[in-house]
Parts: structure tokens; sequence; C-alpha cells
């Protein structure tokens, strides 16, 4: 079993070592928890197509007696990923690609795909198309994507996203921070990362990098981590002392969780989740729709059945708990999904990527078995009331 002892606090943290230990084989993955003859040769079919990688820590999370855990559904391949239903790229990201590397959808913000690798590999992941498997969609060239950013004053913050970023080595953290936290007119830079959830021991116990951040994160232009617990088992001490040490840099916390089935669609475990990562100083950010992505239906929620789940959790909530937005990122914007009533269900524009259409509200005929706006017949894009 994984034990914090493992990893003494040195100044700089082992990372390939990290990487080494990581669970990317049937067989390592077997050691843990007990397979069939029949599980085994279905996951190995699943891993060489979309390759598995879990960390000693988050393993050790998993219950390797209880099929239904929750942490082991977020990481361990199923059999329903053989399913080639739905689509690599649902968001539309390819159409928004300016280079190689860097989106740009939103006006006021670039997005960086930094790295096709993660520390561990969520079976949900909407980028299956290439994290993990391809690097044909990161980026390239570091100076001509600041340039980019340069010349489009209007973009006022850049997302690093990936992969996670933060399974790179500190020196291309620090790449990538020095080039866009140095242009004037960007406000603020956030990073896209699992790492607090999956392996905080790189935040905790990486003096390095906790003085890079530091570096970086100032009362004028402040670094943001956007992370992703998706189940309140993801909370434990170990990631707590993360998030602390993420604050003790300078560095404010945000976190957006996506409805999955099986794992946190029960109003309980929702109003746990939020509450729990307020009390840990972790802010609300988004809830989102699971994407359409090929090989992750079995993810999907109706729009319905999120809708009241959401509504019984919010009861629970308190209020800053209940500050994040319920929403989809499709391919027109990211909509947010307000509520229905009896004939309809009600959205707005949270950002659009015609921006004539942002904060404009709109509404379809409900549809029991609608899990994203597409799946609405009477729904076009651009159709705004």
């Amino acid at each position: 079993m994984y034990s914090s002892k493992n990893h003494p606090k040195t100044h700089s943290f082992d990372l390939v070592g990290e990487y080494k230990n990581t669970i990317k084989t049937i067989e390592e993955l077997e050691q843990f928890i007990p397979l069939t003859a029949e599980e085994r040769e279905t996951l190995q079919k699943v891993v060489d197509i979309h390759p598995m990688a879990i960390t000693p820590y988050y393993l050790s999370l998993i219950d390797p007696e209880d099929p239904e855990d929750p942490i082991r559904k977020l990481v361990v391949p199923s059999a329903d990923e053989l399913s080639n239903l739905g689509s690599y790229d649902p968001s539309g990201e390819s159409e928004n690609t300016k280079q190689s590397g860097l989106q740009h959808k939103y006006e006021q913000t670039a997005l960086i795909l930094t790295t096709k690798q993660c520390m561990a590999y969520c079976r949900f992941c909407f980028r299956k198309r290439f994290v993990g498997v391809a690097d044909n969609e990161i980026l390239r060239d570091i100076k001509a994507a600041r340039n980019y950013v340069q010349k489009h004053t209007e973009i006022t913050n850049v997302l690093l996203s990936g992969g996670d970023p933060l399974s790179m080595g500190n020196e291309w953290v620090e790449r990538y921070l020095e080039a866009f936290m140095s242009i004037d007119h960007v406000d603020y830079v956030r990073i896209g990362t699992r790492v607090p959830v999956v392996l905080p021991q790189r935040i905790s116990e990486d003096g390095e990098l906790q003085e890079l951040f530091s570096r970086y994160s100032t009362p004028d232009k402040r670094l943001h981590i956007v992370t992703h617990f998706n189940h309140p088992k993801e909370i434990t001490p170990e990631s707590i002392r993360a998030i602390d040490t993420l604050y003790a840099c300078g560095v404010p916390v945000h976190n957006q969780t996506v409805l999955l089935k099986g794992i946190n669609d029960n109003p309980d475990v929702l109003a746990d989740l939020f509450n729990s990562l307020v009390s840990i100083g972790v802010n609300p950010y988004y809830l989102f729709q699971c994407r359409p992505v090929r090989r992750v239906l079995h993810f999907q929620l109706t729009l319905e059945e999120g809708l009241t789940i959401l509504e019984e959790a919010h009861k629970k909530m308190s209020g800053l708990a209940k500050r994040f937005k319920y929403a989809m990122s499709h391919r027109s914007g990211k909509v947010e999904i307000l509520g229905s009533d009896d004939d309809h269900i009600y959205f707005k524009y949270h950002q659009a990527k015609n921006p004539a259409h942002s904060g404009k509200f709109f509404k379809v005929d409900r549809m029991p078995e609608a899990c994203w706006l597409d799946d609405f017949p009477g729904w076009k894009h651009g159709n705004i009331g």
C-alpha cells in the first residue's frame, strides 16, 4: 500500500521515479485488483487503444474488493470503452486551433496544449484522441505561441492544459509561465491539472516547484490552479496538504467536476464533494455535463437526470458551495444548463464562440433522453431566444 513515508520531503521531487512506479499494464494492475481471465483479456483490448496510468498513491484510494468503487471507475479501464460510439472531438477543438497546440475559441482566452502526458489517465477524458497516445496536437513552438498572444491584445488570460502541465518537469513549467505571465495584457494564467488529486506530493513535497509558483504568482498577477476533484474519496490528508501548499505559494485553487454516471450521480455525493471543497479552500467553478466522447458515453447522464440530481444536491449545499455553474462545453460555446419546466429546458451562453451570443438565453422542447444540445432535433446553432 502507498505510504507518504515513501516520499521524504526534498527540494526537488523525483518525477521520473513516479513515472517509473506508475501502474501502466494489466499485469501490474492485477497485483492490486483481482481480475478474472475474461476481465484481463477485455481490459487488455482497451489498454491497447487507450493507455492506462495510475499513480501508486491514487491506486491506494481504491477498494480492490469493490468493483463499483468510484476511484476504480475513474482510472481503471472497462469493457464499456470498447464501444465506438461518440466523437473524438465533440466540442470542435480542431476548429479553434490557430497553430499546433494553441486554441483560441473565446475572445479573451488562449488555450495551450502543453503535453500529451498525465500522471493518471481518466477513463472519461474528453481528449482521448491524443492524451497518452499522440503528440500531433501539442504545442511545438512556445515562442510562436507567445507571439500570437502578444499580437492578440483581446486575450486577457492563458489556460495551460494538455494532458497535464504538472506532469512536465519544473524547467518546462517555468518556460510556459515565463512566456505568458510576462505579457502585459495577460492578467492571469491558469494551469489545468489533476496532480493535486492523483499525485499531491508533487506539490507538497517539491520545494523547487513551490519556489517557482511563489515567484510567478504575484499580488498584481496571479497564477491560478484549476483542479479536478470528482468524488469525496479524493479529498485526503495528502490532497489537503497540496491545496494548503498552493495557497502558501499565493496560488488560488478552483475546481471543475464532471457529472459521471456511477461515480457522482447522487445528490448526497455531490453535496458532500462541494461542501468539502469549500472547507479545504477550493473554489467550486464548474460542474460539467459529460461530453459525448467516443468510448466515454457510458459515463453520460441525460440533461434531465443531471438537473434533478443537482436540484436535490443544492438543498444540501452551503451558499459558497453552490457558486459553480452546471454547463456543457459545446462546439458553439460554454452553455449553462439553467433548469426546466413542464415543456422546456432553459440554457444560457456563459461564454460563446460568437461573442454576440454571450449572455443570451435560449430554450428547447424537453426530450427526456437528451444528453447533449445536439440531441434536440429542434435546436440548431444560433437558435437563440
